[in-house]
């Protein structure tokens, strides 16, 4: 596929925020993304015709139950799961990592370390740091200088008391991708357990729980074009072995083992329609689409949107590269680009991040100023948390034009 092939037109059409006439340039991404038509009256129906609790004997209730099976078959097939059972929907990712994270604790044995990176998000690190306190032994998995963690760095770490390693497909502050199939082919190799944060790599490419192998996986699909929820996949075997807290009248069967409390059930069903526009859009792209399966058309779909977001990280690197006093952080090199998603993390000499943030907001272009909630990293890369770094965050419906836009205000602003 060229970029001129991928149907950028039809993907911005579908989101009303791109669409309202004020040019506004969503450059934050990470944080949030947009959410497409559909997903938008999908929540909109619910609310309407079906704002009732699940499991009741009437039409509405009846409803919302084939609703959310409907969604969890959707995310199991978007994570191309084994089975829809092992999808549990909650509040978002940093909540099911914590549930997870408490469960583990009490059926740790004799493996009491658990390897974390400092590439990470804080989420997928303060959560396994609080079970220090249930004798849990930290180990750290280090990212080198070129920003990226090295599966050769990890074997080290591993031992016969290693319990999980826990790290992200992409870091959410760098844009690097994680070879997390080497994470799982080698822990599994030491009887170690893999947790992977898939938050910030998930709207960006194919998820395959399978082909990665991993254990769990947690996923917030707001950054998935749907929106605030959040869901978890694991083995099934793995979920059924956690001791999570329910309510005595909960079976102790998964998904609903997991699912404490009642989630927001239309957001459940925004998220459905979400990957449905996603499955459209890989509808587009295929030959014989009418004969290809949902998990073809989504594996499609995001194998468009790869390629083509790997557009736009080399048009901004090369955009920023261009710059005075510019520096990017991480795989900055085009023959490197299939190491990184198209979030890139920089700071301008002399001018705050904060300033800098400030005058694209003035701009009409949202960027992100601050830690990335990634504060371990900013000081491995010398960087002060307190002023911390600018973050342009882009997906499939960003574009070269707007790239070009935003190096502009940049050059305007270094210039003076």
């Amino acid at each position: 596929m060229t970029t001129s092939s991928f149907p950028i037109n039809w993907v911005r059409q579908s989101f009303p925020a791109l669409n309202s006439g004020d040019n506004f340039i969503f450059f934050d991404n990470g944080a949030g993304a947009q959410i497409p038509q559909v997903a938008l009256d999908a929540v909109n129906h619910h609310l309407v015709f079906r704002n009732v609790q699940r499991g009741g004997r009437y039409r509405h209730s009846q409803e919302v139950d084939a609703s959310i099976l409907r969604a969890r078959q959707s995310v199991a097939t978007f994570l191309n799961a084994r089975e829809p059972a092992e999808v549990a929907f909650g509040m978002n990712a940093t909540s099911f990592i914590r549930v997870v994270s408490l469960a583990l604790a009490e059926i740790l044995g004799e493996r009491k370390e658990i390897i974390v990176s400092d590439l990470d998000h804080e989420a997928n690190i303060a959560t396994w740091l609080a079970l220090q306190s249930k004798g849990v032994e930290i180990r750290w998995w280090k990212m080198r200088e070129d920003g990226t963690l090295h599966v050769d760095d990890l074997e080290p770490l591993l031992s016969s008391r290693t319990r999980l390693v826990a790290c992200a497909v992409a870091s959410n502050a760098l844009g690097t991708i994680v070879d997390v199939k080497g994470v799982a082919r080698m822990a599994h190799a030491a009887g170690a357990e893999v947790f992977l944060d898939a938050v910030h790599y998930a709207p960006h490419g194919p998820v395959d729980v399978q082909d990665w192998d991993c254990d769990y996986l947690v996923c917030s699909g707001y950054k998935i074009f749907a929106p605030h929820m959040g869901f978890l996949w694991g083995k099934r075997e793995l979920l059924e072995a956690l001791p999570t807290f329910r309510e005595d009248f909960i079976p102790d069967e998964v998904p609903t083992k997991i699912e404490v409390g009642t989630f927001v059930y239309e957001n459940v069903a925004g998220m459905d329609a979400a990957l449905g526009y996603l499955q459209e859009l890989g509808s587009t792209l295929l030959i014989n689409s009418q004969s290809a399966s949902s998990r073809d058309r989504l594996v499609a779909a995001m194998t468009a949107i790869r390629e083509y977001e790997t557009t736009l990280s080399a048009e901004i690197l090369r955009s920023l590269a261009e710059l005075d006093g510019v520096t990017v952080y991480g795989v900055k090199e085009k023959s490197q680009l299939h190491r990184r998603v198209p979030t890139i993390c920089f700071t301008v000499k002399g001018i705050s991040s904060a300033h800098v943030a400030t005058h694209c907001a003035r701009n009409g272009i949202g960027v992100r100023d601050g830690n990335m909630y990634s504060p371990r990293l900013l000081r491995r890369m010398n960087i002060p948390t307190e002023t911390g770094v600018i973050r342009a965050s882009l997906v499939h419906y960003n574009t070269v034009e707007e790239v070009i836009r935003f190096a502009e205000i940049l050059r305007q602003m270094i210039q003076g």
